[in-house]
Parts: C-alpha cells; sequence; structure tokens
C-alpha cells in the first residue's frame, strides 16, 4: 500500500487568528474565498459549523456546477480545523483529510494547511496545491483589507 500524499501550504496574515479562523466557518465569508474562481458564480454556501456537522458548497462553472463538501472533525478556535472533503467527481466516500493550523504572530497569524490525499489522487498534487494557494490568497484579501 502506497503512503498518502500530503501536501501543505502556508501563508502569513496581517489579520488575528481568531478574524482568519471564522472565515472558514462563516457561510458568507466562506462563498467569497472558498472554492470560488474568479470566472465562476457562487450558489450555495451552507456550513453546519460543528463536529460532525457537514458543508456544501457549489459553485457554477462554465463546465457546470461545482460540488465541495466537507465534514468537520476538530473545531478549535481559533487554532486548528479539520474536515474531510469531497469534491466532483469524486463519489460520497472519496473523502480526504485537510487540516487548518493557525498561530499567531506579532503581526497578525500564520496559516498551514495540510491536505492528505489517497495515493490515487497523486496526479493532482500540484492542481490541488495550486488551488489552496488561490484559496488563501483569495481569505487574505477578506481578512486583512475588511472589518468582516
Amino acid at each position: 500500500m502506497s503512503a498518502p500524499v500530503i501536501l501543505t501550504v502556508t501563508r502569513t496574515f496581517a489579520a488575528n487568528p481568531e478574524r482568519v479562523f471564522d472565515a472558514w466557518l462563516d457561510p458568507g465569508q466562506a462563498a467569497r474565498f472558498l472554492f470560488a474562481t474568479p470566472e465562476g458564480e457562487m450558489v450555495r454556501c451552507e456550513i453546519d459549523a460543528r463536529i460532525g456537522g457537514r458543508g456544501l458548497i457549489v459553485e457554477r462553472r462554465a463546465g457546470g456546477d461545482a460540488h465541495h463538501r466537507l465534514r468537520f472533525e476538530a473545531i478549535d478556535r481559533p487554532r486548528r480545523l479539520v474536515f474531510l472533503f469531497s469534491a466532483d467527481p469524486a463519489e460520497e466516500g472519496e473523502w480526504t483529510r485537510v487540516a487548518i493550523d493557525i498561530a499567531p504572530t506579532p503581526m497578525g497569524c500564520t496559516l498551514t494547511l495540510t491536505h492528505e490525499m489517497d495515493p490515487a489522487w497523486a496526479s493532482y498534487e500540484e492542481q490541488t496545491r495550486k488551488g489552496w494557494t488561490m484559496i488563501l490568497e483569495s481569505l487574505g484579501r477578506i481578512t486583512e483589507t475588511e472589518n468582516g
């Protein structure tokens, strides 16, 4: 059996850890950065922010609606968020694990995102890294330039 693919993306924010953490669980904020693409239109963002709770984010794209599903495993505000993740075209049972760790810094915080994927998804590693990098850049624009 092959080892899982583990990719890590880190970004520093000029915003406090609570602000950055809360954006992940607030549907209004999450709809603006989580799986949002420049050419897409967010049509649904539901987040049940509790352990065992689920999330569904749907963006209308040129090729059709993209569904992103979440299932929360750990919520430790403002330090750690862990969720299972599934995206089209994956089936309901094909989950990967995403952990978000946030550490305070003198100027804000540093977020480290770790995505653990089945080896079968290894060919998607670079595409996935680019996607998370884009998401964190969008999160930065929201949290660093607005009051909420």
